[in-house]
């Protein structure tokens, strides 16, 4: 039986409807990859590890990002890692389960990046790219000037997470939506939070 870990359980809960099943599709497929896999909440999202990071998902309002943290180093005959594996670990947008590769692909690639684990094998070292911040929209730059709190969190998030905020604002399909999640945003930064706070582990 694989260890499941109950944080993971809830994330997947508190998830939209539409993510469940693809969380929980990707969830047995880690699992199938490696059955000693061991499943960590990081960065609030779901993680999973065999001598070190092997992949991770995370869910958004509108799709669901899974990625592997050794991307940069390996095989993609399935064309599963996106157009930029490097760009972030959660690199691949699903929307509907549909979406999802193959079971057995999945498996495939999880055996790859375990391997990579088990071999020692680093990442390169990144000396400029990974500390490029992402484009800011003009509107959420303006609400950061205005909250010094803010946006001195926002400076200190890696590109990442900094994106997670700009996605956010901009999968906003209405105006007052864009402006609502603005207003959250601010609040959520000038406490500290990041995007996915609520699904942080509570220590």
């Amino acid at each position: 039986m694989p260890k499941k870990n109950p944080e993971v359980d809830t994330y997947i809960a508190q998830a939209a409807p539409f993510a469940r099943p693809i969380l929980k599709r990707l969830r047995k497929a880690f699992h199938r990859g490696c059955p000693e896999i061991e499943e960590k909440i990081k960065w609030g999202v779901p993680y999973f590890d065999f001598q070190g990071p092997v992949v991770g998902m995370a869910a958004f309002k509108q799709h669901v990002s899974f990625g592997f943290w050794k991307s940069k180093l390996m095989e993609d005959p399935a064309g599963i890692l996106g157009d930029d594996p490097a760009a972030s670990m959660c690199n691949t947008k699903i929307r509907t389960v549909d979406e999802l590769p193959d079971e057995d692909v999945l498996v495939a690639y999880v055996v790859q990046a375990v391997k990579l684990n088990i071999e020692g094998k680093k990442l390169p070292k990144n000396k400029g790219a990974a500390k490029v911040a992402p484009d800011v929209p003009n509107d959420l730059a303006r609400a950061l000037r205005s909250n010094s709190a803010a946006k001195k969190t926002f400076e200190k998030f890696s590109p990442s997470h900094q994106r997670e905020y700009i996605e956010w604002i901009n999968e906003a399909k209405q105006q007052t939506t864009r402006e609502r999640r603005l207003v959250s945003a601010i609040e959520w930064m000038s406490a500290g939070k990041s995007r996915n706070w609520k699904y942080e582990s509570k220590k």
